[in-house]
């Protein structure tokens, strides 16, 4: 794939996960709307996460990590009926896999919650309302594996559209039984368990008419001895835990989140899916165009298109990355009022959210990185590296909570009264403490990623298959001047309009668009004056 292709295919892939994540944002504001932050929406968002965590691995992590680069490789030396017979039989073994994974988590599903929730007291209302909806969204994870095959494969034949448009069937899913359905169960949030559940199907669906148009439409059949099939299961195993090593950080930070006041793993919740703007829209995009493309430079031998793509997918990182750090940062508060701060959701989950949303965006730079330094390992096939620094990046984040909460519980005023209040108990301190816990546990997450993105950048140097292209200082000195002047003009806004909670919507509507489309204008402009075009995004 050319550069320009690269560039039309991260557009086109981009625009339409906006149209994903205006209605997630939709989506998140019926949530905050109707059912606030409090422990029951707490339960619901620790049980999504186990069914999600499944949808990221596959979605965005181990297997496409560990399909694409294959079924390129059948692609490029075996032809349509090869491509066919792995299809086939790569979706009977997942369909096998998933399906015993489903049926264990529904017959553990109690045990698992002292496990994943182990602040939620045992046989509790928060312990039994997270079991019965663990149970009611787990198939999801089986929908939407397959899903993402079916997207690994469109997307192999440069068919983006269609799997980046498929979330937008699970924001209506959910929409809806929050809004419609909701009447039916008494305004409980367990009608969100059974929107997660039609979601997976609809999303499955969805995508299952284009894979027939390419003649592609699976037919499973189980055989592990398939050659292709043998190749992804090794592949896949050590992937698992490489590729998703923010996941496994959030599903660890979930935990020790159960242990917060209530509330604390919604405002986490709230301020991730901030987030997922930049991350979503663009990370995951660079990510799923440049995967196939270094891929298939490295099954055509091209080690000069291999570095040029990689240099290529940096630049944009951090083009893209360095202002949305900065902005999610300094807009954080008016943020938050303006999309979420109505109905049960109060102006102290606002704020509450907002210093988690501060902590993590430090590091969205690197997330983005992530998302195409992991592909450059990923690609070559060579799948142990990037679990050496996911080893090393789990760790960090496990020792910065311990040593954050130590420090909450020890080194403030609060802390020690809570602490002595409780007898020595972690978990009842931890829980008397009025908030603020949840945003260590944001900025542990971006301490790790940071360490993550380091560690994998270095591995890559060492490997010697990325060579810098010219220009690096001054695109460097374009983009921090273009970043430090969008940050003035938002910081001034922010002094001219200090409060948002007494206005109403539309106030605060039309003072947010005008802070960000300030920015946004300043920021473009001034790349556009220091020499930088949209020909200069294209790539080799």
């Amino acid at each position: 794939m050319s550069g320009g292709r690269l560039l039309r295919s991260t557009t086109v892939f981009s625009a339409m996960t906006f149209i994903s994540r205006v209605s997630g944002l939709v989506r998140d504001q019926v949530y905050a709307t109707v059912f606030g932050a409090n422990p029951a929406m707490d339960a619901f968002i620790a049980a999504f996460r186990i069914p999600n965590f499944m949808r990221r691995l596959s979605a965005e992590g181990s297997f496409s990590m560990a399909f694409v680069p294959v079924l390129a490789e059948y692609k490029q030396k075996h032809g349509q009926e090869a491509v066919r017979e792995l299809v086939d039989r790569v979706t009977g073994a997942l369909m096998a896999a998933l399906l015993v994974v489903t049926a264990g988590f529904l017959l553990l599903a109690p045990w698992l919650a002292r496990v994943i929730v182990p602040g939620f007291e045992p046989g509790g209302e928060s312990a039994a309302l997270f079991v019965e909806m663990l149970r009611i969204t787990f198939p999801y994870a089986l929908f939407i594996s397959l899903a993402s095959l079916a997207g690994g494969i469109l997307n192999s034949y440069q068919r983006f559209a269609i799997p980046a448009l498929s979330p937008v069937l699970m924001n209506l899913a959910m929409i809806s039984a929050a809004l419609v359905a909701g009447e039916w169960f008494g305004g409980s949030v367990k009608v969100l368990a059974w929107g997660v559940f039609a979601a997976g199907i609809l999303q499955l669906g969805f995508q299952l008419p284009a894979l027939a148009r390419l003649g592609l439409l699976p037919r499973p059949r189980l055989d592990l001895a398939h050659a292709g099939v043998r190749r992804i299961m090794t592949l896949m195993v050590p992937t698992l835990f490489g590729s998703s090593v923010v996941q496994f950080n959030l599903l660890f930070n979930t935990m020790a989140a159960s242990m917060l006041i209530g509330g604390s793993m919604t405002w986490l919740y709230y301020s991730d899916r901030l987030l997922e703007f930049p991350l979503g829209m663009f990370g995951v995009a660079i990510g799923t165009v440049i995967l196939p493309h270094l891929s298939g430079r490295h099954a055509a031998t091209d080690p000069e298109g291999f570095s040029k793509g990689l240099d290529w997918g940096f630049r944009l990182c951090l083009l893209i990355g360095l202002p949305a750090c900065a902005g999610l940062i300094l807009c954080a508060q008016p943020l938050l009022a303006t999309l979420f701060q109505y109905g049960e959701f109060g102006e102290t989950d606002m704020r509450m959210s907002s210093w988690s949303l501060i902590a993590q965006s430090t590091a969205v730079p690197a997330f983005l990185l992530v998302k195409v330094l992991a592909p450059a390992f990923y690609s070559r096939q060579d799948t142990r590296t990037p679990v050496k620094a996911a080893v090393v990046s789990v760790a960090v984040n496990a020792l910065c909570i311990v040593l954050f909460f130590a420090g909450l519980l020890w080194l403030t005023e609060a802390g020690r009264e809570a602490w002595a209040a409780s007898g020595g108990d972690v978990r009842a301190a931890l829980k008397a403490m009025d908030g603020g816990g949840h945003a260590l546990l944001a900025l542990a997450i971006a301490i790790a990623g940071w360490v993550n993105a380091a560690q994998l950048a270095w591995y890559l140097r060492h490997a010697g298959v990325y060579r810098r292209q010219p220009g690096w200082g001054r695109f460097l000195r374009q983009v921090g001047l273009a970043t430090l002047l969008m940050a003035g003009v938002v910081v001034a806004l922010r002094w001219y309009w200090p409060e948002w909670t007494p206005w109403a919507w539309w106030q605060r509507g039309w003072r947010l668009a005008v802070m960000v489309g300030a920015g946004g204008a300043v920021y473009g402009a001034l790349l556009w004056l220091q020499g930088i075009r949209p020909r200069d995004l294209r790539g080799h």
